[in-house]
């Protein structure tokens, strides 16, 4: 709730004090206009320059939920025509950001379908895999069409709640669902930077050191005794995992970075670009993270060739299957769990339990846990989680009438 007993409007994932004029107009288009001001106090300063520059990275064309607290009836699915905000620093003592947006209406949840456009062609690899088409709506999502042939569906306990996955989408296909505007953002993936300040754009700035990036099942943070954390959401906790990136090979681990940023912020997607000085040169990582995901994605580049490679900071007892993609731990550890890393191309294993390939500029990986480890449910197991990456498929939702 806002505050001193303000509504709320969310415009996507920005939430806003919801002043008392919704200007709508008729005509070919159904408009929303809408204006009004976050200022600190009350807010914080950070909250205020997060929505001011939220305000600003919405798109022309971009599909959002829109709720408000005391116009409910006004609830639905809209499209961003403009939006503007004026960002106003008054020495300390106070911020402002007035803001405007301009919307086209596509409808409530009754009347429209989110559909998914999944394009793209599997992974190129070298094990001979097609993968496993899969994909997975926000958690309260409804009636979901993929035409005369159904997926499977398995379910995922996430922070957030149980989430929905939907195994061996058929190609060529881009499923429709429905889905109540107040839970399309339940389940999405989210960027925070320092002060768990969630980002609502890409061209913001990322705290080098203090980002993360989560969707409820996977939870990506740095570390300040590994390349970066990746924790996993299981049996109703968050469990830990330390990581090691190197551009050259087991000698040198890259201890943290100089720099982040975003590529891509979306509830459904989200890519963050991490960059490190190699004297002479940098390398790069773009860590990738989806809706429904038990593992984030890795490309590590670097300009001169070398070693490259990602592995556990600490050596854990594993069993590789190169020759088939993935290592995975040998047994459960004290969380009932087993970690799992591949890559699509041709790699060595690393002796700690990784992925490590010589004489190269790029390596693409995965990085996940296999929850239940030998217990894992049918989805979850080390080969699920490799083939459901082979597969992945870029995801862009749009709003069409039912």
């Amino acid at each position: 709730m806002a505050q001193y007993g303000w509504g709320d409007v969310q415009l996507g994932r920005i939430p806003l004090r919801e002043t008392f004029a919704a200007t709508e107009s008729g005509g070919d288009d159904r408009g929303l206009d809408l204006e009004g001001q976050e200022s600190f106090p009350p807010l914080t300063r950070a909250q205020v320059i997060a929505r001011h520059d939220g305000i600003n990275s919405l798109t022309p064309g971009q599909v959002i939920p829109v709720t408000f607290t005391d116009k409910p009836e006004r609830n639905g699915y809209y499209t961003v025509k403009t939006s503007a905000s004026t960002y106003t620093e008054y020495r300390t003592e106070m911020a402002t950001a007035d803001w405007k947006v301009s919307l086209d209406r596509v409808g409530s949840d009754a009347e429209t379908d989110l559909q998914s456009r999944l394009t793209g062609t599997v992974r190129l690899n070298d094990f001979s895999l097609t993968g496993e088409r899969w994909h997975s709506p926000p958690i309260g999502h409804y009636g979901y069409y993929t035409g005369a042939t159904n997926p499977s569906t398995m379910t995922r306990q996430t922070a957030d709640g149980a989430m929905t996955v939907y195994r061996g989408v058929p190609s060529n296909i881009s499923p429709r669902w429905g889905c109540p505007p107040t839970s399309y953002l339940t389940g999405r993936v989210r960027v925070t930077t320092t002060g768990s300040q969630e980002v609502y754009g890409v061209d913001v700035p990322l705290a080098a050191s203090g980002w993360a990036l989560a969707n409820g099942l996977v939870n990506i943070t740095p570390s300040a005794s590994a390349s970066f954390d990746v924790q996993a959401y299981t049996s109703g906790a968050w469990h830990s995992k330390l990581w090691n990136i190197s551009a050259a090979g087991s000698g040198s681990s890259i201890a943290s970075w100089d720099g982040a940023t975003l590529l891509r912020n979306d509830p459904e997607m989200a890519i963050v670009r991490l960059t490190k000085s190699l004297s002479p040169g940098r390398a790069t990582l773009d860590l990738t993270l989806r809706r429904g995901a038990r593992f984030v994605e890795g490309y590590l580049q670097t300009g001169a060739a070398g070693t490259l490679a990602a592995y556990r900071s600490t050596l854990e007892a594993n069993t590789s299957f190169a020759t088939s993609g993935y290592v995975t731990a040998s047994s459960n550890d004290a969380d009932g769990n087993q970690f799992a890393i591949g890559s699509a191309r041709a790699f060595t294993a690393h002796a700690n339990g990784g992925v490590l390939k010589a004489a190269t500029t790029t390596l693409d990986f995965w990085i996940g846990v296999v929850a239940g480890g030998g217990s894992a449910a049918s989805g979850d197991a080390a080969v699920d989680l490799r083939n459901q990456y082979i597969a992945c498929m870029p995801e862009a939702v749009y709003g069409v009438r039912r």
